[in-house]
């Protein structure tokens, strides 16, 4: 992924109104961020428990999504819908959004269960592992697993618009 702004990010947004995208917390480090290794652009709300953001470059530019999802976490070990990493606790949850335009402005919305804390794609490099270990061993490439993530990020993406 390359390096976005914060202008960038706020512009992004496309399931929350100009005037929330403006208010929302934009990552301070975003200069620290390891571009070169991102798919996606994830971070956490501070103020905000269980409230989160995405950021992804698509054919159209960059896709901006807000997410909810209870805290806490099940307890129960499960596994990301994004880069198949399986985590214990609280590391994957059901990451909820609003749809995009008049759909989701009659409250409907999409699910997927994906890793917390929005690493999916350090996880997939095995830059970052999980609490309880190592992943499940997989015979694929680098470069497949982190095709798998654009694939199932991108299919997320597009339940976002139907």
């Amino acid at each position: 992924m390359e390096p976005v702004t914060e202008r960038d990010i706020r512009s992004s947004f496309v399931n929350c109104s100009k005037g929330d995208a403006k208010r929302l917390p934009v990552p301070r480090d975003l200069d620290d961020r390891p571009w070169d290794d991102l798919d996606f652009l994830g971070w956490s709300d501070p103020s905000l428990p269980g409230r989160c953001y995405l950021v992804t470059p698509s054919d159209d530019g960059l896709v901006g999504v807000t997410l909810r999802y209870e805290t806490g976490g099940s307890g129960r070990t499960q596994m990301c819908a994004i880069c198949l990493t399986s985590h214990t606790g609280g590391g994957v949850s059901l990451l909820t959004a609003a749809k995009a335009g008049e759909s989701g402005r009659r409250g409907n919305s999409i699910g997927t269960y994906m890793c917390t804390d929005l690493a999916c794609s350090l996880y997939a490099r095995g830059i970052k592992k999980p609490a309880l270990g190592n992943r499940y061993r997989e015979d694929l490439t680098l470069e497949a697993k982190i095709d798998r993530v654009v694939v199932n990020l991108n299919a997320f993406l597009t339940r976002l618009y139907a």
